[in-house]
């Protein structure tokens, strides 16, 4: 009785069950969007470790942060998204920041509290709003493949069977490598267990592919040694005085712009996915979600860790049935277990992620019946946008790409007053970006 009376007040706040979901549906989908991104808590720490801080406090901030992050979206803004330290923006702290420019990574971090606070008042004033509901709509389904092309090559690239080339970019690798017939061996059995339409098919594949490495000795477990100490080292040494130089607005914008369009992307493509836009393309409480976004990294940057953002990975959880912010709360939770349990955490393997972002990169490309093909202005700029998404590795170039296409071409057709002026103050911005950094 007691359960049923939880579950009723669960299913009112959270309004799983109109939105056709189940509390089981919800847990499965949170587990399921941890499964693929239980990677972070082991890659983000080895990356900012080149940077200094110490890996136990790189990896005790991930897991906080994440933990954070995705509870506060799930609990407040309600969707099933989930945000960790973002990929990239880690490697641009570490590397150019830090490594190329000589900053420390004190004053990094200062910068990436600083990206987040400017995030947060761009928010409360309506801009971050006003600039995705002037985003053209006919681009939200190009976006959405896009990433789904972007997931497609993560994963074929983990486990080696997309190789670099020097010849051709890119080339087939050994496909009878372990790795290789294990990714495949787990899209077939999500894949079947899909067409069967078997609860949690993402999760099952992405376990039972973790088993086999375990058993075959593809996945070594190294245990770590904790201490208190150890994993507070890297909380509160961020130095926002030493941020707010004039020499590092340059990062603190790379930071923004870099974050803003990443996750304007993910949010578009996630609750189009799950079906939570209304019939203008306008997504609830939006306000929300982009505050938590903002929130979430200036939290990052105080436990030790690069820009927090939201996480394409959360389109696993919406294969598995998820569709509100109870999926959110349960992959939060699962980082907060983490934080002890991280090197069995780790022990998860990319042969057995690779196959999960594979199927739902699949997935995520039915949106291109969506495009407006007939229209050269649509179907061009949406066409770069899918193809850009992938090929420079970062959903704010394609963005960026396909918003100069789109206004480009609606200009010259003579439609300019249908684009709207903000979609031509944003294409002139993308336009000095790209500028800006051909010329750095």
């Amino acid at each position: 009785m007691m359960g049923r009376d939880i579950r009723g007040a669960l299913d009112d706040y959270f309004g799983f069950t109109k939105l056709g979901s189940t509390f089981e549906r919800e847990i499965l989908g949170g587990a399921t969007t941890f499964a693929t991104m239980a990677y972070i808590v082991f890659v983000n720490p080895s990356i900012l470790a080149d940077a200094g801080i110490p890996f136990q406090a790189a990896m005790a901030a991930t897991c906080i942060s994440a933990a954070f992050g995705s509870l506060f979206m799930g609990l407040w803004a309600r969707h099933p998204i989930a945000l960790a330290p973002g990929m990239g923006l880690n490697a641009y702290l570490t590397y150019s920041v830090v490594g190329g420019m000589g900053v420390d990574w004190q004053t990094a971090l200062g910068a990436v509290f600083l990206s987040g606070a400017v995030f947060l008042v761009l928010t409360v004033v309506g801009f971050r709003r006003k600039v995705l509901e002037s985003m053209p709509q006919a681009l939200f389904p190009a976006i959405g493949a896009g990433i789904g092309l972007f997931l497609a090559l993560i994963g074929l690239r983990n486990v080696g069977i997309i190789v670099p080339n020097d010849a051709t970019l890119v080339s087939l690798g050994d496909l009878s490598s372990p790795n290789a017939l294990l990714a495949i061996g787990g899209l077939l059995l999500i894949a079947s267990l899909q067409a069967r339409r078997v609860p949690g098919a993402v999760l099952v594949g992405v376990l039972a592919v973790s088993v086999a490495a375990a058993a075959t000795g593809l996945s070594p477990w190294t245990p770590l040694s904790w201490s208190w100490t150890e994993m507070t080292a890297g909380a509160f040494q961020l130095d926002i005085p030493a941020a707010l130089d004039i020499g590092l607005l340059d990062i603190v914008f790379v930071f923004l712009f870099v974050d803003f369009f990443d996750t304007l992307g993910t949010v578009v493509a996630v609750t189009n996915k799950a079906g939570l836009q209304d019939e203008q393309g306008r997504i609830p409480r939006l306000d929300r979600m982009l505050t938590v976004d903002a929130v979430a990294t200036m939290t990052g940057a105080v436990c030790g860790t690069s820009t927090v953002t939201s996480y394409i990975e959360s389109a696993a959880g919406i294969a598995a049935g998820a569709r509100t912010g109870l999926a959110a709360v349960t992959t939060g939770l699962l980082f907060l277990a983490a934080l002890p349990l991280a090197p069995l955490v780790g022990a998860i393997p990319n042969a057995a992620t690779a196959p999960a972002l594979i199927f739902v990169g699949a997935l995520m490309m039915t949106t291109v019946r969506d495009i407006d093909w007939d229209d050269s202005s649509v179907g061009i700029s949406s066409f770069l946008t899918l193809l850009a998404i992938p090929l420079t590795y970062s959903i704010a170039n394609g963005l960026a790409i396909g918003v100069i296409a789109y206004d480009a071409l609606k200009i010259l057709k003579g439609e300019g007053r249908e684009a709207g002026w903000l979609v031509h103050i944003l294409a002139v911005l993308f336009v000095l970006r790209f500028a800006y950094l051909s010329a750095s």
